[in-house]
């Protein structure tokens, strides 16, 4: 549970703090840092809530979840609510009124990443591990493969959910390829494991994380989480916690303290990290939405489901 020690400080007075906060579970792939620093910061019992953290074994899952209420917000990949909000072939087999509420990072170093000692021709027969094959970072894998002369058909696809159990397959050796980001790719590179290519290498501006929703019941609590979390993003870039950041990652991660300040780095990358504003910009929708139309194109009367996804009146980006 991720909640600040300062909290009944600044909520104030006499009044019982379990009445002043909202209490909001929230679904992470990873274990968020930013998400753990608004709690030890303050910034969630300033905006008034109090977070569950649940680790989420599959995008499928955490979009099931938020749509029966099981989850009330989301930390997850935009390319997710584009699925779900524009293509009626998803996994779920339904549309959802799923929108984004703010953005949070470009991906934290999200990379293509081989076996010790793997080359990009090793990904020819390869045993590769995505979250779901129809993921977005799944998409962003075929691509950087075939930016490496690998075409789709030439590996094996291996369904293994989500970034951290990827991680784990990859370490012991039940996958010979795999996307990996917010420090598990750190981790790998500490066990020898080889960065082939980087998402924002060749595809940028990128989103990699932003703070989602499903209809409007939580959308209020959503924006309050989102504009935690910018303010927190904002502190990091800005320098104001970076003991703070080395020790939640360690902690929150599992990394030593050379790969944690190392972490703290990558956050502040302005190509891979934070997103001071938590603006969603619409040159990262525009490389989502390329990626989905050119691996997973989806028809109807004529014309690509995403292509609806850019218009203004779209509701992919919530406007308020």
């Amino acid at each position: 549970m991720l909640q600040s020690s300062a909290a009944s400080a600044i909520v104030g007075g006499n009044q019982p703090e379990e009445a002043a906060l909202i209490r909001v579970d929230v679904g992470t792939f990873s274990p968020s840092v930013v998400l753990d620093l608004a709690g030890s910061s303050g910034r969630l019992a300033a905006a008034g809530l109090e977070i569950t953290e649940h680790p989420v074994p599959s995008s499928p899952a955490q979009f099931r979840s938020l749509a029966d209420g099981e989850l009330h917000v989301a930390l997850t990949s935009p390319d997710n609510v584009l699925a779900y909000r524009f293509n009626p072939h998803n996994p779920l087999g339904e549309l959802l009124d799923a929108r984004i509420v703010g953005a949070v990072d470009r991906a934290l170093g999200l990379g293509l990443y081989g076996r010790p000692g793997a080359t990009p021709d090793d990904l020819r027969g390869a045993r590769v591990g995505v979250d779901v094959p129809h993921s977005g970072f799944a998409l962003a894998l075929y691509s950087l493969a075939d930016r490496l002369d690998v075409p789709r058909d030439s590996y094996e696809l291996l369904t293994l959910g989500s970034t951290p159990k990827r991680l784990e397959a990859l370490l012991a050796g039940a996958c010979d390829a795999t996307m990996l980001n917010a420090g598990n790719d750190l981790l790998a590179e500490a066990a020898g494991c080889v960065r082939l290519a980087a998402v924002t290498d060749h595809f940028a501006p990128y989103l990699g994380t932003v703070v989602a929703v499903v209809g409007d019941r939580h959308l209020e609590t959503g924006r309050a989480l989102a504009g935690a979390l910018t303010g927190t993003c904002a502190d990091i870039l800005a320098g104001a916690l970076d003991s703070e950041a080395v020790e939640a990652a360690q902690r929150r991660l599992g990394l030593d303290e050379a790969l944690a300040r190392r972490y703290l780095d990558r956050m502040r990358s302005p190509d891979e990290g934070l997103v001071a504003d938590g603006r969603v910009d619409r040159g990262s929708l525009e490389t989502l939405v390329a990626l989905r139309t050119t691996w997973l194109p989806e028809v109807v009367d004529g014309h690509d489901v995403m292509d609806a996804a850019l218009a203004e009146d779209s509701g992919l980006v919530d406007a308020g």
